[in-house]
């Protein structure tokens, strides 16, 4: 399959590990935005084929994962008030403070697993009597299609349909751990599909301030070495600049009529992480003019500013302090079928990767 399987051709793989190997001459940490990325890590067992001098760490680019426990009460709240709550399924098994959007079903309410915003938006034209939202959740690389679904159903006019928005951004995130007094992070691994939308702008600023490479990176394992290999050189040469190494689909200006689209619906807001508290500027919250279509504003709901159990370590892994093995309960009360925390329920969550691919 042309643009995947070559990206997973061994020889090539072969190669950049002994271009790595032959450049590294000290210890380097290197921090991989993406939780697609630290799950092809991982599965892929390049964690192992790596240099000893090489440590990995992964970040909080799993958008499940850093979703607040809040959004995630507010949720449950309105499918308990009797409207039709349509999610991607990855969310529905994270833990609430008081249960997740699975238990809430169980128990009654009504939720529907979706692959796109617009699904739910014809469930409203359906139902024109039955309250509907959408879970809006991700990085930059939803919110093109979550605002198409708000644009798509103004054109039809629909009262009935509202998006629950926990949208995050990646650059922000970024300056937040590299100003936590604790971080030993020397290099970036850029997130290819964030970039595919926001384009290289953003990271420039970042790369300048922190004198740190950021090096955008693909997905496959060749992909990702490729990278590596190149914060590597610039790391032991001294530079610090931003590399595009995804060129196949990321432009340095993005996707202009995505960009335009979110722009449109969404501004720049404060924003509320899982594990790493509220971070300035971090967020998209919808316009004024879109309000009719916001369910924070739609609705009566609240949350219960409750933490999920103390046992789980997610924001320590979340902001790259911490393994998944480094937590007492990985693997033991915390697992696939009972999960303690988010990173374990997710498909992009560490504790997820670590508990399929490296036990």
């Amino acid at each position: 399959m042309k643009f995947l399987s070559e990206y997973r051709n061994p020889e090539l793989v072969k190669f950049y590990l002994q271009e790595i190997e032959k450049a590294v001459t000290q210890p380097w940490n290197i921090m991989e935005i993406c939780g697609g990325q630290t799950h092809s890590l991982v599965k892929n067992g390049l964690l192992e084929l790596l240099p000893k001098n090489i440590r990995m760490i992964h970040g909080p680019g799993c958008p499940v994962c850093v979703t607040p426990v809040s959004l995630i009460d507010k949720a449950v709240s309105l499918m308990e008030k009797g409207v039709v709550l349509c999610s991607f399924g990855d969310m529905v098994r994270v833990p609430g403070s008081r249960k997740s959007l699975l238990q809430a079903k169980a128990e009654g309410g009504d939720l529907r697993i979706l692959y796109s915003p617009l699904e739910a938006v014809k469930i409203a034209e359906q139902n024109p009597d039955r309250e509907v939202v959408f879970f809006a959740v991700g990085f930059e690389t939803t919110a093109p299609s979550n605002a198409l679904s708000v644009v798509h159903a103004q054109k039809l006019g629909l009262k009935n349909f509202s998006i629950l928005v926990s949208h995050v951004l990646v650059p922000p995130a970024m300056e937040a751990i590299l100003d936590d007094e604790f971080c030993s992070i020397h290099a970036f691994l850029g997130a290819g599909h964030v970039c595919t939308i926001m384009g290289l702008s953003e990271y420039y600023p970042i790369a300048e301030k922190y004198k740190i490479p950021v090096v955008v990176a693909g997905f496959e394992p060749a992909d990702l070495l490729r990278a590596i290999y190149h914060a590597v050189l610039q790391l032991e040469n001294g530079e610090y600049r931003v590399e595009n190494c995804y060129e196949r689909l990321v432009k340095e200006e993005g996707n202009i009529p995505a960009k335009k689209v979110v722009d449109e619906l969404f501004e720049v807001g404060d924003q509320e992480w899982r594990g790493m508290g509220k971070i300035p500027h971090s967020g998209l919250v919808m316009k004024p003019e879109y309000q009719e279509f916001d369910a924070s504003r739609k609705f009566d709901i609240t949350s219960d500013n409750q933490t999920v159990k103390t046992e789980c370590m997610a924001g320590e892994i979340l902001r790259g302090q911490k393994k998944p093995f480094d937590c007492p309960q990985f693997g033991k009360m915390c697992n696939p079928a009972h999960p303690l925390g988010a990173p374990m329920v997710s498909s992009e969550g560490a504790c997820a990767a670590y508990y399929h691919y490296s036990r």
